[in-house]
């Protein structure tokens, strides 16, 4: 789910678009997620604590953002998210959050095939202000499947 350099740039930030407040949990996971997308996984691991976890598509476990770019990189060509809803688990402390952040992705499969619409679901806990752990789901594997002639969508 992450972004490489493409033409594409709806995901650019404006230049005047005012700095994120990191003390609201929604915005620090829009904020390491806009970074994690450029794909800067430097700059989006300050936002990662110490015991940081990814479980990424099919259960994969992973514990940096750059491991999520590099897996990228061997799946698609170049990937950037249209980012939809971010939710606020009700009941969240500054000590635990959850946050589920949704949307579409949309880019171009290795082969250069673009696509679109490729809906996604991330998790994350956040704690102290840190994301300690993030789930990804989205639906590349099915329609992978279905480019391979193995499913149909």
């Amino acid at each position: 789910m992450l972004g490489f350099p493409s033409p594409a740039t709806a995901s650019v930030p404006l230049m005047n678009a005012p700095a994120p407040n990191l003390s609201d949990p929604a915005q620090l996971v829009e904020e390491y997620l806009r970074l994690h997308m450029i794909p800067d996984p430097d700059a989006a691991r300050q936002f990662c604590a110490a015991e940081f976890e990814i479980r990424f598509t099919g259960n994969r476990p992973m514990r940096d953002p750059a491991e999520a770019t590099a897996f990228n990189r061997s799946r698609y060509k170049w990937v950037k998210k249209k980012f939809g809803p971010t939710h606020v688990v009700a009941g969240g402390s500054a000590a635990e959050t959850i946050v589920y952040q949704t949307g579409t992705l949309y880019g171009e499969w290795l082969d250069g095939t673009p696509f679109e619409g490729n809906r996604y679901v991330d998790r994350y806990v956040v704690k102290h202000g840190k994301i300690t752990f993030m789930e990804v789901w989205n639906d590349s594997a099915e329609i992978l499947l279905a480019r391979a002639g193995l499913a149909t969508l």
